[in-house]
């Protein structure tokens, strides 16, 4: 069911105003949120046990279906992002024991992750408030004022075989399964945390017995490390483009931040199904109760929300080399781009 708005249509960059607008969508519908989990979990299920089969009798091309169970693995961390902000079923216990149960699966702490993706939520974009559930991001000044040492360890952090290959790996497997950096937050996020560690091993144990450890780990560990390295692209891409928002107080504003600091990845038809509509992160970040199944909903709608930030698949690969917030021109830019910059401030002097 659409929801017209009865408000006169906001100019696209009065952030506040759409607040009001959005709010119309932030209802979760019961029935569609079962279906969606049902849609999601039940073919990964089935992708994971026809790769075991096809291992089991020794056909290894079927391997190939670790790409469908990895694209469904993913999904289902996105019905779990759902939880984290109440937006699934709307009822915070069903939420949150959803969320906690798909943890399992997607090896993320529930409790531990939400209260870190609050806090991306919360200081997206703030220059001020960087450091906490968001890729660690310099200005050229920054960068520049580092050690020669502490340049290239950033280099390294950014470069793509580490961002999208290395780091996942080491934050789904190792790093998710200390809640490190939260303790001051009480014992939730160490229960959590702990409790989804002792399920993890429990039903990683039941598998290995019963199919043995190599058909476990040749099956499991890629879906797990291409689902993880798929959502690190698509959490990167969503912030990490030339025309995002950064700033620091007072400037900084949430409801202009949310809007123009998340981008609008518009990717095909199949993908948009497959990642949740978390490509509609800018509509995402102003309004996070909005259900994901609701967000098409909102550019049906609304579709001047549509043309703000948005980037395409192959837009998106040049995002890759821009790594450094230029607080003068006010967009991100190469190392080679501040090398320049450097050079003629050096110049200049």
């Amino acid at each position: 069911m659409n929801v017209q708005s009865t408000c006169p249509t906001p100019e696209i960059s009065d952030a506040k105003a759409w607040l009001k607008i959005l709010a119309k969508y932030r209802t979760p519908h019961a029935g569609r949120s079962m279906f969606e989990l049902a849609v999601t979990a039940l073919p990964f299920a089935a992708f994971w046990t026809l790769t075991w089969l096809a291992v089991h009798y020794g056909f290894w091309w079927g391997l190939i279906l670790v790409v469908p169970a990895a694209g469904f693995l993913l999904r289902l961390f996105m019905i779990q992002h759902d939880c984290g902000h109440g937006s699934f079923f709307a009822i915070r216990r069903f939420d949150d024991w959803t969320g906690r149960v798909l943890g399992v699966l997607t090896l993320t702490p529930y409790d531990y992750w939400r209260r870190a993706h609050a806090t991306h939520h919360a200081s997206a974009g703030n220059l001020d408030e960087r450091g906490v559930g968001d890729i660690t991001t310099l200005t050229v000044a920054e960068y520049y004022a580092r050690s020669r040492w502490g340049r290239i360890g950033y280099r390294f952090y950014r470069h793509p075989l580490v961002m999208f290959g290395i780091g996942p790996a080491w934050l789904f497997l190792f790093q998710q399964r200390l809640p490190t950096g939260m303790m001051r937050d009480g014992m939730l996020p160490w229960m959590s945390t702990m409790a989804t560690n002792v399920a993890v091993v429990v039903i990683a144990g039941l598998l290995i017995w019963a199919i043995g450890p190599l058909s476990f780990f040749v099956v499991h560990l890629p879906i797990v490390l291409l689902a993880g390295s798929v959502g690190v692209w698509l959490f990167y891409v969503q912030h990490q483009f030339e025309e995002t928002h950064w700033s620091k107080a007072p400037e900084w504003q949430f409801p202009k931040a949310a809007l123009h600091g998340a981008s609008h990845y518009d990717l095909p038809l199949p993908l948009r199904w497959l990642t949740g509509n978390i490509g509609i992160h800018h509509v995402h970040h102003l309004s996070s109760k909005v259900p994901y199944y609701r967000l098409p909903e909102v550019l049906q709608n609304h579709p001047e929300l549509g043309q703000i930030g948005k980037i395409t698949l192959w837009q998106s690969l040049q995002c890759v080399k821009l790594v450094l917030w230029d607080e003068e021109s006010r967009r991100l830019i190469s190392f080679r781009q501040a090398a320049g910059i450097a050079s003629v401030a050096v110049h200049a002097i």
